[in-house]
């Protein structure tokens, strides 16, 4: 229950006017910082519906595949430089955002991790980092301005920053190939 409560905290938290124009008005925090703690509320929540909907969730998402498809269909959608635009311009993305981050990405995540296999969840981390390196080249090399709401130089910081995660997630692939945790534990 005290996770739930704090992942209402966050989100509520998230949500005030003034926190939310801040996170927004810089391009890498926007998306790099805002979007990811809206999934790390709703997979603090998701506790309290795993206790107490877990017929729907053995149902629904039996094997984490489902739940993982979900997770990866929404934080691709909000990757997307129009989404970000239109979160801005128009109050009901806004709302979408909130509610589809944290509802629809960070319960499902929570739910479906623990039942993926390492082979599974290395597999995700290979598709953000081919994301984040796609995305990333995306943001650096576009010609023109992607988000209208944003300047170039916001668009050239948060390709770095993809590009960056990228390579953070190549050094924790290698990582997890090449050394022994049961030598660690």
């Amino acid at each position: 229950m005290n996770q739930f409560f704090y992942g209402l905290l966050l989100l509520i938290f998230l949500a005030l006017p003034p926190v939310a124009h801040l996170l927004e008005s810089i391009m890498i925090v926007h998306m790099h910082m805002q979007m990811p703690m809206l999934v790390i509320a709703g997979f603090l929540m998701a506790r309290l519906f795993q206790l107490r909907f877990p017929r729907f969730f053995e149902k629904w998402n039996g094997n984490g595949i489902p739940g993982i498809i979900l997770f990866l269909i929404i934080v691709v959608f909000w990757t997307i430089p129009r989404a970000m635009d239109e979160a801005l311009n128009f109050p009901s993305m806004e709302v979408f955002k909130f509610f589809s981050l944290s509802i629809l990405a960070g319960i499902p995540l929570r739910d479906s991790w623990k039942k993926l296999s390492t082979i599974g969840k290395n597999s995700i981390i290979v598709i953000f980092t081919i994301k984040y390196f796609g995305m990333g080249l995306l943001y650096i090399k576009a010609p023109v301005q992607l988000c209208n709401n944003y300047l170039m130089m916001d668009q050239l910081t948060l390709g770095w920053g993809f590009l960056t995660t990228a390579i953070c997630l190549v050094i924790y692939l290698l990582y997890v190939t090449f050394t022994d945790p049961t030598k660690y534990e």
